[in-house]
């Protein structure tokens, strides 16, 4: 393996061979010991203070260019470098981030102030940690894994940059980011070294297997991936693009939100990955990946440096109408907030901030730093160069002109206004606080201290021995911290996690035009709570901004998937008939009662309308005014053949049958009556028995008038006169009676088994109800249409047979014309009725009815009355027998 690899961790393990060294060959360090690489003094930018019991932090004061130089046409100690920054350090030459920091942040300074001031405040705590005196060893990580895993070798070895040793430390507050917290964690483990992050948010930290000795006073990633989901659905984003960290912060982030907005139909547009060693290239690629985006909600987790050269992309190219839901790491940032050059894209930002509380007397702390009083604090003398312009290490004899000119020793941070100095809204370095404080309950339980008792004074507080401590013990003593803060909260870790507690932030535009964080809301476990009136949208907008791969299908129809798409990207299709949906973004369209239907647009179910053939509708009264004329015209009839009962027509025909066939020929026309109006049980038997019955007694006329014929003729012949004798009126009369008591009983036995019944039919016409009469029983049906069909066929015959008969009017003839009608009719019907919808099906029978009644009606009487009225000169015995001859 090349040397390059093993570059990084060479310091730390000179570290831990110096004072070996030393003991076995009995030199002295500065003689012998050696570093085995350029990275000398790495482990002195910082600042410490010794102690009984030692707690390292690591902190990121200088992050690394945004690429490195791999030219390989300089020397690596003649990469540029702020010399402003590096010129002030000891050995800056060759200490530096891959010899070459370029920018110094003033955030984690402060934050190195609070462990300074917690530490203070605990020393000066009679109750807490009574006797022991806390020290502290803080050394920047500079942005990256191998730097925090020397100076955490560093720290745990007791190395401090000089070959000398000092107190190791037993726990150390840190990392910064989640993949340095990964690797330190896996690193330090094996040792039991405990570690309490003040910023790694990682859901993956959660895995006590995975990482037992990590601890964080910061809720995980997975609660504020969770709450953004939460505003997701809340606000109706479902096309959501993410531009995240290339390490485990930002993609499983992305991986716990896709979790949490599954199968709510939100959908991340695309996903673009930001990796600070090929920033430009990244952010191009992702400020294209908006740019051409129809999602208007763009979710970004990364650094906030990161951010701001993304953001600044974007403005670049006129890309302003994005909603930006940040995450804590960027969501409060100061940098980003003071640049004019994002004061228009960036307004309007949703972002989860890590929850602000209080550190009483610590700005009364910050402003009275000065180096003079921490000498070996390499931050704070940056920050003085920085913020004053000039070097407090220099003096007025020096004979170097390079670099910023000496300080007075008068300047001071009152009245500075800063990253260092702003304390309204203490948000990292309040978890930094609360971690020293963990650290504390848990050596103070360790140490078994006892607090004073003032009933007896002569029993003085104090603590065992902390030099016999070791980092296995701390470890399982920081699982049971429990304490209340000065702010009267408890505190305690939860498998090494701390409850979730967020604040909501927007930001917002300022009285002077700038951009400033305003709170409207907050997070608690899983509770959401937004002041949505208190959010200002991007563009100075009161509406909430729209982010839809396919706008919400309205009411009236559903979601239908794309086939390859995500499932936020989908068709509208009208819901089905009889199916309505009444919300916009239905998935699927509900199916109404069987008693109702929907209306027009689909979206809301009426009742039903109902149908039968009615006597106020066209149908219904053009039916029912036929079968009154029938019946009318049928009684005119009879009349005319009662007033004519006495002539040889009427006489020659049976006059007898004939007032019979008149008489159920107007109950043929009467019963389809009841047929028309809204159905019944009543008039659902009576209907089909009327018309079963009619009809028969029709047919047994006619079928014993053509019988008469038949035998009136036969009996002419020779040795056939007795033939008439035994078919004589009674006979006549008998055999009609016979023939409809045959159907009286079908009807009978028909309406006693399964009669029929009202029905409400729903399937023929979906908006409409049916309303119609089941035959109940088919076979009593066709019984009765087949006794009919029966009766009417053999009269058809015989009266086909006797149609050539010699006679002057042969009623014969008429009666086949009549028979043929009949059953033409009777044919057709069959499939005309099976095949007509709803009242159209009994309109069907009733026409039936009514013209096979007419049809009998006109053929077998409309000749007599002929004769009767309009040739009454024909009406003689002498005419009829002329032409019998």
């Amino acid at each position: 393996m090349s040397a390059a690899v093993f570059s990084p961790y060479l310091p730390a393990l000179a570290l831990l061979l110096c004072p070996v060294f030393e003991a076995a060959v009995g030199t002295s360090a500065g003689e012998r010991c050696v570093y085995l690489d350029g990275a000398r003094h790495l482990d002195a930018v910082g600042l410490s203070q010794d102690g009984d019991v030692v707690i390292g932090a690591l902190f990121n004061a200088y992050i690394l260019p945004e690429a490195l130089d791999l030219s390989f046409t300089k020397e690596l100690g003649n990469q540029p470098r702020d010399r402003k920054v590096a010129g002030s350090i000891p050995g800056a030459d060759s200490a530096n981030c891959l010899h070459g920091w370029v920018s110094f942040q003033e955030s984690p300074v402060q934050w190195a102030q609070a462990v300074v001031f917690a530490v203070e405040e605990i020393n000066r705590n009679p109750s807490l940690l009574p006797g022991v005196r806390l020290g502290y060893r803080i050394i920047d990580s500079c942005t990256r894994h191998p730097f925090t895993l020397r100076a955490a070798m560093s720290m745990i070895s007791g190395g401090n940059g000089t070959c000398e040793t000092t107190r190791p430390v037993k726990l150390i507050i840190g990392d910064v980011s989640s993949t340095q917290s990964i690797i330190l964690s896996k690193s330090l483990s094996p040792l039991h070294v405990p570690m309490i992050s003040y910023l790694a948010t990682c859901a993956c930290l959660s895995n006590r297997h995975e990482y037992p000795n990590f601890f964080r006073t910061i809720p995980s990633d997975a609660y504020q991936a969770r709450t953004m989901a939460q505003m997701a659905k809340r606000f109706g984003w479902t096309w959501v693009g993410a531009v995240v960290a290339d390490n485990d912060y930002g993609l499983l982030a992305v991986q716990v939100f896709q979790e949490e907005t599954k199968n709510t139909g939100i959908c991340l547009a695309f996903v673009k990955t930001l990796f600070r060693e090929k920033l430009a290239k990244d952010v191009d690629r992702a400020a294209s990946a908006v740019q051409a985006s129809s999602a208007r909600v763009i979710l970004v987790f990364a650094w906030y440096v990161d951010v701001e050269v993304f953001l600044t992309e974007l403005v670049r190219r006129n890309v302003t109408d994005r909603q930006f839901l940040a995450s804590e790491i960027w969501s409060t940032s100061g940098r980003l907030l003071s640049n004019p050059q994002l004061y228009t894209i960036a307004q309007g930002t949703l972002g989860v901030a890590i929850r602000s509380a209080p550190i009483p007397g610590f700005e009364k702390h910050l402003r009275q730093l000065h180096p003079s009083r921490y000498p070996q604090d390499t931050f704070l003398r940056v920050l003085w160069e920085r913020t004053f312009g000039c070097s407090p290490l220099r003096n007025s004899s020096s004979d170097s002109q390079s670099g910023p000119p000496p300080c007075s020793g008068t300047e001071s941070l009152e009245g500075v206004q800063n990253g260092v100095t702003d304390v309204s809204n203490l948000r990292v370095t309040y978890n930094v606080y609360l971690a020293v404080y963990a650290a504390a309950y848990a050596l103070h339980s360790l140490l078994a201290c006892t607090a004073p008792n003032r009933s007896d004074p002569s029993l003085t507080p104090g603590c065992s021995s902390p030099d016999n401590i070791t980092t296995e013990q701390l470890l399982e003593h920081l699982k049971l911290v429990n304490f209340t803060t000065q702010l009267g909260e408890k505190f305690y870790f939860q498998d090494g996690e701390t409850p979730a507690v967020y604040d909501l932030v927007n930001w917002q535009r300022g009285p002077r035009g700038t951009l400033q964080y305003v709170p409207i809301g907050r997070v608690e476990g899983s509770q959401l709570i937004i002041n949505e009136s208190a959010i200002s949208w991007p563009g100075d907008s009161n509406k909430v901004p729209v982010s839809v791969c396919t706008a919400e299908c309205s009411p009236g129809s559903r979601k239908a998937i794309k086939k390859g798409l995500p499932v936020c990207c989908f068709d509208c299709l009208p819901c089905a008939e009889g199916e309505f949906s009444n919300i916009s973004g239905s998935s699927k369209c509900h199916r109404c009662p069987p008693e109702f239907w929907t209306n027009s647009i689909r979206t809301a179910c009426v009742p039903r309308e109902v149908e039968y053939l009615s006597f106020n509708d066209t149908m219904g009264i053009t039916l029912t005014t036929v079968a009154v004329f029938g019946a009318v015209t049928t009684a005119a009839i009879a009349v005319v053949f009662v007033h004519h009962r006495q002539t040889p027509i009427v006489k020659a025909n049976n006059s007898e049958l004939s007032f019979m066939l008149l008489l159920s020929l107007k109950l043929c026309f009467l019963c389809s009556l009841v047929f028309v109006g809204k159905p019944s049980p009543w008039s659902c038997r009576v209907q089909q028995a009327a018309f079963g019955i009619s009809f028969v007694l029709c047919i047994s006329c006619i079928l014993v008038k053509t019988i008469v014929v038949l035998v009136a003729f036969r009996s002419a012949r020779p040795g056939s006169a007795a033939l008439m004798k035994w078919f004589g009126p009674g006979q006549q009369r008998g055999s009609v009676l016979l023939f409809t008591c045959v159907q009286v009983m079908i009807c009978a036995v028909w309406l006693s088994l399964s009669p029929p019944l009202p029905n409400r039919n729903f399937g023929i016409q979906g908006s409409k109800v049916i309303i119609e009469c089941m035959v109940g029983s088919v076979v009593g049906f066709s019984l009765v249409l087949g006794y009919i069909g029966l009766l009417a066929a053999i009269c058809f015959l015989l009266a086909f047979f006797a149609r050539k008969l010699p006679d002057n009017f042969n009623e014969a003839k008429f009666i086949t014309f009549s028979m043929l009608i009949f059953c033409a009719v009777w044919i057709a019907f069959v499939p005309a009725y099976i095949s007509s919808p709803g009242k159209y099906s009994v309109a069907v029978e009733v026409f039936a009815i009514l013209a096979s009644s007419f049809g009998l009606l006109v053929c077998i009487f409309a000749p007599k009355c002929y004769i009767i009225l309009l040739k009454p000169e024909n009406n003689t015995k002498k005419f009829l027998m002329g032409k019998t001859q």
